[in-house]
């Protein structure tokens, strides 16, 4: 099977990101979400990205390994800073994990765009300051904003 999509050191592709066939980008996302506390929404998201008519694919953050934390902060920045847009998955807790407020800094500071994607159905959330706009997680809403990005 063909993928639906270019790779960047694929001949034809001018950015860091894949290609559709189509010839539209695919926006290159970071996935924020508190790691202690909702795991499960990160494989989620991941889940949709690879849904035919996904806009996006995912740069993994994730640690894979414990690693003390200023190496950490080195590479997800690298991340960040290489993304079309950083997506905050908001949780009950989320608005006071540490490394959710590290990575909407680094984000900040490299000037790409945040939006925060509730991502459970019940409950009530807090957003994350300076992370954008909350918005309710649906196919249709994820797909809009992120379609901006690319």
């Amino acid at each position: 099977m063909t993928p639906s999509f270019r790779f960047p050191n694929q001949p034809g592709n001018s950015r860091l990101g894949a290609t559709l066939l189509t010839g539209k980008t695919k926006a290159k996302v970071f996935i924020s979400f508190d790691f202690d506390n909702d795991r499960v929404l990160k494989e989620f998201i991941i889940g949709q990205a690879k849904k035919p008519d996904s806009p996006f694919f995912v740069i993994d953050g994730s640690l894979k390994e414990e690693q003390p934390n200023w190496k950490w902060e080195i590479e997800a920045e690298k991340k960040i800073k290489n993304c079309d847009g950083v997506i905050v998955m908001v949780g009950p807790k989320t608005h006071t994990a540490p490394g959710v407020m590290k990575e909407v800094k680094m984000a900040r500071k490299h000037g790409i765009p945040m939006v925060q994607v509730i991502g459970y159905k019940d409950g009530n959330y807090t957003a994350v300051k300076d992370a954008g706009r909350l918005y309710s997680w649906n196919w249709e809403n994820l797909k809009n904003i992120i379609q901006r990005w690319s």
